[in-house]
């Protein structure tokens, strides 16, 4: 804990020297963390020289400086420790200078290495792979601050509900692996509210196999939800798309968007589609189109216009998919546009 009362202190001036000296742009600092120059004790070259040891060299030693000023405070002795940490995941130290460069913060965040130190491990025993790993640290580094039977809780109700639901054991780490890799925020929370979500599902007369295809469609996200937001989406879509509880269900089996976005997106989306032309029963034809917000949505709309393809008459599948899917959904339209008619009976025109 720093102090952050700025007025009634003055700069460090062996702070400033040491970082004027390795060519650190000190008005960065100033302006996105003033305070850590007014810390009495800070470690500056010491810091500098074990990134430099690790292969940086002045300019990238600058630039995770500028970019994440508390990596002075620690000490050289928290700094190697964290180093021997990631040195359990990361290939080398090349790789590791790439990952502070880009992600300062995560590893300059010391306060929870025994935490971190076990999350890891965990990890490894599970099957996670140590690219997998790097990932999470840089990305979702809260999750290696959570003590380890926390983290070992979660992925124990997520197994058991697995099984429970049909999903076979010889598929189950498959199916772990994959739903972390792809959404390692899971973990953030708690084995009770996993347990209510899935009950909520049962409850709306999804079967256990439907349940599961919902898991594996969602990535995980519906452990992020809670049942009131989840209610409240279904009777959205049900009323908007006047539509039977069975009919609902396969919207939703359909479009698990329909359940993971709040009445206030969904409203949003509906009414940005409805400006465009597009009727509520193409929608509820291909009710995927949700997936995508408003603007992606005008986008790909005047593309398509453009070529004379009018989506009000059409199927709104060209719009769907990501952005790469639509590239090449775009690129046959307009192949199919251009190509032209062969007619075998006309006069072929030759030149003299």
């Amino acid at each position: 804990n720093y102090t952050t009362d700025t007025k009634s202190r003055e700069e460090n001036k062996k702070t400033l020297e040491n970082l004027y000296s390795l060519s650190v742009d000190i008005t960065k600092i100033r302006r996105l963390k003033e305070w850590v120059l007014l810390q009495d004790v800070a470690y500056v070259k010491e810091i500098a020289g074990i990134l430099q040891e690790m292969g940086a060299d002045e300019t990238t030693v600058a630039s995770i400086i500028e970019r994440c000023p508390e990596a002075i405070l620690h000490t050289p002795a928290e700094i190697n420790s964290q180093r021997a940490l990631w040195q359990l995941v990361c290939q080398n130290e090349k790789q590791m200078i790439k990952l502070i460069e880009q992600f300062p913060e995560s590893f300059f965040t010391t306060e929870y290495q025994q935490n971190q130190k076990a999350n890891i491990l965990f990890f490894q025993e599970l099957g996670l792979k140590n690219n997998i790993i790097t990932r999470f640290l840089t990305s979702a580094p809260n999750i290696f601050y959570n003590p380890v039977e926390k983290n070992k809780n979660v992925i124990e109700t997520l197994q058991r509900n697995y099984l429970n639901l049909g999903g076979s054991e010889a598929n189950m780490k498959i199916w772990i692996l994959k739903l972390l890799s792809q959404n390692p925020f899971i973990l953030l929370n708690t084995s009770t509210a996993i347990q209510e979500n899935l009950e909520f599902l049962q409850k709306n007369y999804f079967t256990d196999q439907e349940v599961l295809q919902l898991l594996s469609k969602l990535k995980g996200f519906i452990f992020q939800l809670n049942s009131t937001t989840m209610q409240k989406s279904m009777l959205f879509s049900k009323n908007i798309f006047k539509c039977s509880d069975q009919e609902l269900k396969q919207l939703v089996l359909k479009c698990p968007a329909l359940l993971y976005y709040s009445v206030t997106v969904l409203e949003e989306r509906l009414e940005g589609l409805l400006k465009e032309g597009i009727s509520i029963a193409q929608i509820r034809e291909t009710p995927m189109v949700l997936e995508l917000t408003t603007q992606i949505v005008q986008y790909r709309i005047k593309k398509l216009s453009a070529l004379g393809y009018d989506i009000k008459s059409g199927n709104l599948e060209s719009l769907n998919g990501t952005k790469k899917d639509f590239e090449v959904t775009y690129g046959k339209i307009q192949s199919k546009k251009e190509r032209p008619i062969f007619n075998p009976v006309a006069p072929l025109h030759v030149e003299d």
